[in-house]
Order: C-alpha cells, then structure tokens, then sequence
C-alpha cells in the first residue's frame, strides 16, 4: 500500500493517458518526484473544467525538470509542487526561484507533501506568496478541484489587476506621446495606433469627425487602417460600412463611446468639435471583456483631453517664433531672418543689436512691471520708425535685434529714435542704448554668424565710454579666436608638464641676507629659447578659463619640493612664497593641500608665504578672515600682493592675520622719477608722488608691526630710499632676475660663499 491509497480514488495498475484538451484553458504545473502522484492527478482531473475553461497538465518529477521546463515557458496559472523530492527543502527553494528568478509572480503555487509532520514556517507563506499548503492525503478529488478553483480564482484577479495596469500605464504613455502632435491628423493617426497596442489585437478601424452637415451627417475619415485604408481623406466618408456608420452615428449622437461585439466607437470632443475613433476585431478575435472594455472606456477619456489640447498645440507652434511680451520676433525667428538674409546677401543691408542701458536698475527700481511696460513702449516706437521697412526682433532680455537697410539701420537713426523718453505708467523715462552693428558685406555666412558679429561689436560698443556704437570689422574677431587658441595651447602645454617654474630672491634691505624666493610661474618655448607667452597674457586666460586652480596647485606642490630642496643642499632662505588666485583661494580644499604639502615635505610653520591681491583680501572680509586664519593654522605665512593698488579699508585690513605687505612695483617705478616739475624741486623735496605712497606704506607696515617689500626695484636709489623710509625687503631686477632652479641653486651657492 502506498500514500496513494487514501488519495482521490482506487487506480488500476496500468498507467493513464490524459485526456485530451482541444481548447485552450488553465494551464497547470504537477511537480512531484512521485509517478502515481502524477497520475492520480491526471485521473482526477480529467475532463475537469474550472471557472468555465479546461486545464492542461504539464508534469516534471524533479525541481531541476521543473526549472528547465520554466525556463522556457511562463504561462502557467498554476503549480502543484511537492514540498519534499530531491531535498527536504527541494520544493521551497524552486518557489524562491520561481517568484525571484523568473519573476513569476501572478502564477499560483500549492504546496503538497506526503509527510503529515512536515510544515513550512509561516514566514514562507509570506516571503514567497504561497497559495495554499497540504498533504496528500487530505486531497480527495473534491477538494483538489476545490481548492484548485480558489486559486485560479486567485490567478484570474491577480491578470486582471496586471492586465489594468498595464493598460493604464500605455493610457498614461500614450497620452504623453500624442500631446506632442502638432495637427489633428498626426494626432488621429497616432489614437489609432495606441489603440492597438491596448488591444493587443489587429483590428480595422478609422479616426473620422463629422461631415459638412454635421454630427447627423457621414463622418469624414482624417485617417484609417485595415479594409479602410484606402478611404482616408475623403471628403464623404464610406458608403457601405457593414454597421461601422450606424455604431459612428450613435456614438456622435449620445456623446459617449459604445461597444457592440467586436467593435467599439471612442468618442472625443474639445472646445471646437468631436471625433470618434472607430474599431473592429477580426472575426477569430475574442470579444472585449468587461475589464477591457472599461480600459479602453478610460483610453478615451484620457485621450480626449489631448484631443481638447490638439488646437492649443497648433497656437503654441504657430507663435514659437514670437517674444510673448512684445510681440516681435523672437531669437528663433531672428536667426532665420539672418540665415536668409545671408543667402541672398542684399545689398546695403546692415544687422544690428542694440541693447538697453540700466535696464537692471529700472527693473529693481520701480518694478518688473514697469519694465516690461518699457520694453513694450520700445517695441512700439521701434515699430512705428522702422518696422515696415525692416525686420525687427526681440532677442534677450533688454537687447533688440534689427535688419534693414543702412539708411534706416545706422547709429545717428537709432539714437534720435531713443532721444525722446518713454511715457510708462506714470513715468518718463529717458533710456539710452549701446548699438552693435554688422554690415552683410559677403554671401555664404550663416544667420548665428552674422549674430556673433553683431554681438562681437555690441560688446565693444558698451565698454567704449564715448561713442556707444561700434562697427564689426574682422580684426575684432580675431582677438576671442586668439584667446581661445592660447587656452588650448596652455591646457595642452600644462597637461604635458612644459610649464616651468622659476624664481626670484628677496633681500632684506639692511643686511643683504636673502630671506625669501617668490615663485614665479613660466611658459617656455620648447627649444628653451624665450617663453610662449609671459604671465600677464596667460594666467588671466588660465583665471577665465578655470585652468588656474590646477596651475595653481602644481605651484604650490613643486614649490614646497624646490624648497625642501634647497633645505638639503643648505641653501634655504626663511621662506618661499607663491601667488594664490581668486579661485583658488576660494577653494574649499585649499587650507587642505597647504597642509599636506608643507607636511609631505617636512617643512617648517611660515616656510610657505602665500601672496594674495588686495581684491581678493577685501572681498566679503569676514570669510576671508577665517579662510586666512585657517591657512595660517595649516602653516602658511601671509602677504598682501600689489598693496595699495586697490581700495583696502585699513579698519578691515587690521582685522586680517597677515605678516607682509608687498609694494606694488608702480609705486616703486616712481621713486627718482621727476613727477614734480623738475629736478630741484625734487631733490629738495627729497622725494616724489610715488616715493610718498611708498613710504605710507611702509609707515603702515612698520605700525602694523609686518614686514613690507618693494617690488621691481631697479636701482640702488630705489633700494636706499625704501631703505631709508624704514622698508625691510626688496625683491627686483637691482638684485636678482628671475631664474630657473638649478641657476638660483647656484645664485644662493655664489652669495652663501661672498
């Protein structure tokens, strides 16, 4: 006797053949290590229909049979799987693969065993959706089919709700890719061809609106699909429709959309008129369920509202190349302008941009509406001088672009179009403008070069502080095509290591003891015969282009070796000093790098002096305190570069932890020089303009307790007047001329020996 002797009913000894199914139904899943179990199975079950439909047994008698057969095909409703077959827990881990690998997560799952003892823990259940469990021997034939049913139950509702969802989520896309249409027809086409990936079947169908006499009259077909593709676009819709124009003409009349068997009519409608989207399944196609039915009730809903936004669509492309403000072109349509007006390259004709000055202060000052009541007022007037013969558009925020003939477009026109204010509100308001211009002299230019060089002129045209208007001649051109040039070069030259560093001694001024090294950034030629550029053209560029932070972190890096260096060879002066850039100092990791540099090396607190510009000292004080305080606290020494070339206020000034004042080399440039009229009056003075700043300056340095240095110091007069006033340090070509290291090497090597 076995454990089957209980289970469903007697089995002859011979093997059953499963009844044949002829129509598709439940397909199931009886995973068992156990044949009779199979075959019981099959015996009970055969001729069996549940909720209506057969089923169809597959059979695996093992958890890897199970596997493979899964592998390659998904759709089951439902699996019957033996808890115990090769393992104790064979049957648990198929489930885990079952619902994590495969991702079968709608498929049922009925655990059976024929060990009574033997139960899952409850968290099994949860963790791996387990449908119901139990022995074999409790399932007679009634109860399988029972439970059976409770769970394909299960397994219908469980498609229903993904069959929703998915349906929804094309609803959802679908929307997002007709909102897009620009026309009616592109947007009828595109219904149709969502409506059949809802389906899932092919079908014959048509978008239509109503005919010339209305709703009551045959549709008009915009586009269609199946037997009536070849109907489209005719102006009296289809004679001989089969029921398609009855199910249309209902569908227009009661304002909803209906279905009849196979067919279905979507009814749409915006503000100006409706649409119907007609369907018909093929004959072997299964008639729409209720579920679907209501999906495709909510596809048209949905889908009627992008309908309801199709002639908006077609306003908002209409005006795409329109300033909503003031109704001129806008840039868009601007550069088309240009780009014709390049082809045909006109005779005479000039473009031009011309910007409104203070805009910004009339904006913050008496309000945005009042700006752009000005901009519209401008608009206006520009239209009323020029805007029949010329081409006018609104191109940024306060600029305007104008095109036309150089009779009407020239600088004494435009500014007497400008010279009576602007009655605004209740303002007037004078407004006065730059004015780049551009003269079309040459064909073959497109629209966004003719711009640029209009733009390239406006640009001089507002840095120029009395003309306000400027021409574009090709030399202008040439300078940003050069600055960008030399910023490719210099990254390129950077990142293969051909910059070089080079250095300058500082000399205190009573002893002649060299006390420091500034370091000073080069770029060499390659044959080592002169430099690419000297550093007043490419570290500005190297700022502007944001190389710099890196420039400057290899200063301090090779700077701080060059120094451990010279420590070794016992030729080390106080300290070294390098330039810090705005970003740099910026830098949020800078105070970082002083201190891992100067602790890599060895080197002592203050043997590293950084030189900031007195712009950068005074910008926003506080933060810059603290960022000084923190770079001390790393080990860095503190110098104000170029002082007295900018505008320090000495009570923030005292609030800044710094050890050094350095003179900018103008003040310097002027000691000796005769600035006063002539020489007696200079030398019973005594000294000059320049000397006098020089030893403010000084004088500063000396009751703030810091050192000051004279930069480009040139003569021995120079040195003994800064000397003489009290001054501690001189750095310039009366001393030394910047060098490379292994020349300073032997420089300090010559002075240590004297």
């Amino acid at each position: 006797m076995t454990e089957l002797d209980d289970l469903l009913l007697p089995l002859d000894d011979g093997p059953l053949a499963p009844a044949p199914v002829k129509e598709s139904g439940w397909k199931l899943l009886i995973v068992d290590d156990d044949e009779d179990v199979h075959a019981a199975t099959r015996f009970a079950l055969a001729g069996v229909r549940i909720l209506g439909q057969p089923l169809t047994l597959a059979h695996a008698h093992s958890s890897d049979a199970a596997l493979a057969l899964l592998d390659a095909d998904r759709d089951f409703a439902l699996i019957l799987l033996d808890v115990v077959m090769e393992s104790e827990d064979a049957g648990l881990a198929l489930v885990g693969q079952i619902r994590s690998r495969l991702g079968m997560t709608e498929t049922r799952i009925i655990l059976r065993t024929g060990q009574p003892g033997y139960a899952p823990e409850l968290a099994v259940f949860n963790d791996f959706d387990i449908n119901d469990y139990r022995t074999k021997a409790e399932l007679t034939r009634t109860r399988l089919i029972t439970t059976l049913t409770a769970a394909l139950r299960s397994y219908r509702q469980l498609r229903e709700i993904a069959d929703s969802r998915r349906g929804l989520e094309l609803i959802v896309r679908a929307a997002g890719e007709l909102m897009g249409q620009k026309g009616v027809l592109a947007f009828g086409e595109g219904m149709l061809g969502q409506l059949k990936a809802l389906l899932a079947h092919p079908f014959d169908g048509f978008f239509c609106v109503p005919g010339e006499g209305g709703e009551q009259a045959a549709p008009r077909l915009l586009c269609a699909c199946g037997r009536f593709a070849d109907k489209a676009h005719t102006a009296h819709g289809i004679a001989d429709d089969g029921g398609a124009l009855a199910l249309v003409a209902r569908t227009f009349a009661s304002g909803r959309t209906l279905f009849s068997g196979r067919r279905g009519a979507l009814y749409l409608r915006n503000s100006v008129q409706a649409a119907v989207v007609y369907f018909e399944l093929a004959a072997d196609a299964p008639a729409l369920a209720e579920g679907q039915r209501r999906l495709v009730e909510v596809f048209a809903a949905n889908l009627s509202a992008c309908f309801g936004k199709v002639r908006l669509v077609e306003e908002v492309l209409s005006s795409a190349h329109v300033d909503g403000l003031t109704q001129l072109a806008n840039r868009t349509r601007f550069i088309l302008d240009l780009d014709a007006l390049a082809a045909v390259c006109e005779p005479n004709s000039v473009v031009a941009l011309l910007d409104i000055e203070h805009f910004a202060d009339i904006n913050d000052g008496l309000g945005h509406d009042v700006g752009n009541a000005l901009l519209q007022a401008i608009a206006q007037r520009l239209r009323q001088e020029l805007g029949s013969k010329s081409r006018l558009a609104r191109i940024g925020a306060d600029v305007f672009g104008l095109i036309g003939s150089e009779e009407l477009i020239n600088p004494e026109n435009l500014f007497r179009i400008f010279a009576t204010p602007f009655a605004v509100s209740e303002h007037s308001l004078p407004v006065s403008a730059s004015i780049g211009l551009s003269r079309v002299l040459e064909g073959g230019l497109s629209g966004i070069s003719l711009l640029k060089r209009a733009s390239i002129a406006l640009g001089r045209a507002k840095s120029s502080l009395h003309l306000h208007h400027e021409y574009f001649i090709a030399e202008m051109e040439d300078s940003p095509r050069r600055r960008l040039e030399i910023i490719r070069q210099l990254r390129e030259d950077f990142d293969a290591g051909k910059l070089a560093l080079w250095y300058q001694p500082q000399v205190a001024l009573d002893s002649g003891e060299i006390v420091g090294i500034e370091t000073l950034a080069r770029w060499p030629q390659a044959d080592g015969e002169g430099f690419v550029h000297p550093p007043s053209v490419f570290i500005p560029l190297a700022e502007y282009s944001g190389l710099i932070v890196d420039i400057g972190e290899w200063v301090v890096v090779e700077a701080c070796a060059a120094f451990a260096r010279l420590r070794e060879l016992g030729l080390a002066p106080r300290h070294i000093a390098v330039n810090v850039s705005m970003p740099q100092f910026r830098s949020p990791h800078f105070s970082t790098l002083i201190s891992e540099t100067l602790a890599r090396h060895a080197l002592p607190a203050g043997a590293l002096e950084l030189e900031i510009t007195e712009s950068v000292a005074m910008d926003e004080p506080k933060i810059v305190a603290n960022t000084l305080r923190a770079l001390k606290r790393a080990g860095a020494r503190i110098a104000i570069d170029d002082f007295g070339t900018g505008y320090s206020s000495l009570n923030h000034l005292r609030e800044l932890p710094i050890d050094c004042l350095k003179i900018d080399r103008s003040f310097i440039d002027e000691i000796g020089a005769d600035t006063s009229g002539g020489e007696a009056m200079q030398e019973a003075k005594g000294t000059t303009r320049g000397g006098m700043f020089a030893e403010t300056i000084i004088a500063l340095g000396r009751k703030l307790g810091i050192a000051t240095v004279a930069e480009g110091v040139e003569t021995a007069a120079q040195a003994e007047f800064v000397r003489a006033q009290g001054g501690t340090i001189g750095q310039g070509y009366f001393f030394a001329r910047p060098m490379p290291f292994a020349a300073l090497v032997d420089w300090l090597a010559a002075r240590r020996a004297d």
